[in-house]
């Protein structure tokens, strides 16, 4: 699977923030130590995720995931989400969906 399938370029904010957390990993990550639960790690998440969702809703979504990275939760493989269309969730209010097709008489036989 394409890793960068739901690509956009990314606003200057995402590129600062992605440019925060790349420094963390230079920095700070040796010194503290990857103890993450789940994997890709959190900080490899933040960069996916701001790279797919932009500044706002990728920091959101990392914030989420490094709140859930604690002792008491299981961890294991978690992925930034796809992007999704908006109009792809919802019919167009203007369009009634589909009528539901008749039911189908069934014919029952004693045996």
């Amino acid at each position: 699977m394409n890793r960068l399938a739901g690509h956009r370029r990314a606003s200057p904010a995402a590129w600062v923030l992605k440019g925060a957390v790349r420094t963390y990993q230079l920095t700070l990550r040796g010194v503290i130590g990857s103890h993450c639960r789940f994997y890709p790690h959190c900080s490899a998440y933040a960069i996916e995720a701001l790279d797919i969702h932009g500044a706002a809703r990728g920091s959101w979504l990392a914030a989420r995931r490094i709140l859930r990275c604690h002792p008491w939760h299981p961890g294991g493989y978690d992925p930034v989400p796809a992007v999704t269309a908006p109009d792809a969730t919802e019919p167009a209010p203007d369009t009634a969906p589909p009528p539901c097709p008749p039911p189908r008489a069934v014919a029952h036989t004693k045996a």
